[in-house]
């Protein structure tokens, strides 16, 4: 489909009208005629090759280059523009955020952590109102008890003299049962923030598509 009948398309009847893959290649398609319409043809085997939005924003970007054809300056354009969408429903238009339950935890952090094929550990630093100061990624790899320090997971809050923290982690397998050892470093970290007088929220574990609140799961 030519680039001007996607634009006419949109303009007079909506952005709504056009698929996912018309609006993708209308935001990377170039002027050429014959381009454009080699444009959504990639488009559309990346759609049935990656599956969803999901899978493009993830694919690794020299594959998007090589194996589907994109050049690197359209395969920039593609993933940034994925990474935007991604940003503006994950972070809505506010000044803070504020958590006020475990489904908060989840709306801020999930889409970033759940399709990760490592682990992350990420600390949210809140004030008193529970309004999120910081999104801090504190490791990245596999995480256990002999790489997590608590004096390196409170010193955020403790420089912006913050009075709680959420943990948040994944588990690339996209199972979120906690481990023993995830338990075990819960409870350590606990009673580290009780003596810094630092309250740990809680420890949120990111599967897919499950998760869990190891505050509900075990209490403190």
């Amino acid at each position: 489909m030519k680039k001007t009948v996607l634009r006419e398309q949109l303009q007079h009847d909506g952005p709504q009208s056009l698929s996912t893959e018309e609006l993708l290649a209308l935001i990377v398609s170039p002027e050429s005629t014959t381009e454009r319409v080699q444009v959504l043809r990639k488009m559309q085997k990346l759609f049935a090759e990656c599956g969803d939005l999901q899978g493009i924003l993830c694919a690794d970007f020299g594959d998007i280059c090589l194996t589907h054809g994109f050049g690197e300056h359209k395969a920039a354009q593609l993933q940034a523009v994925l990474e935007f969408a991604k940003r503006l429903a994950v972070h809505p238009f506010t000044k803070k955020y504020q958590i006020k339950s475990v489904d908060d935890v989840i709306s801020l952090i999930r889409v970033d952590m759940m399709y990760l094929d490592t682990e992350q550990m990420r600390v949210l630093v809140l004030d008193t109102k529970n309004y999120v100061l910081a999104n801090i990624l504190m490791y990245q790899g596999t995480i256990n008890s002999t790489v997590l320090r608590a004096a390196e997971i409170f010193r955020p809050a403790i420089a912006r003299k913050a009075a709680n923290i959420i943990l948040c982690h994944n588990h690339p397998s996209g199972d979120a049962c906690p481990s023993p050892e995830d338990i075990d470093v819960t409870k350590q970290l606990v009673a580290a923030g009780q003596v810094l007088d630092i309250e740990v929220l809680d420890h949120v574990i990111i599967g897919n598509p499950r998760y869990v609140s190891l505050k509900e799961h075990i209490r403190w």
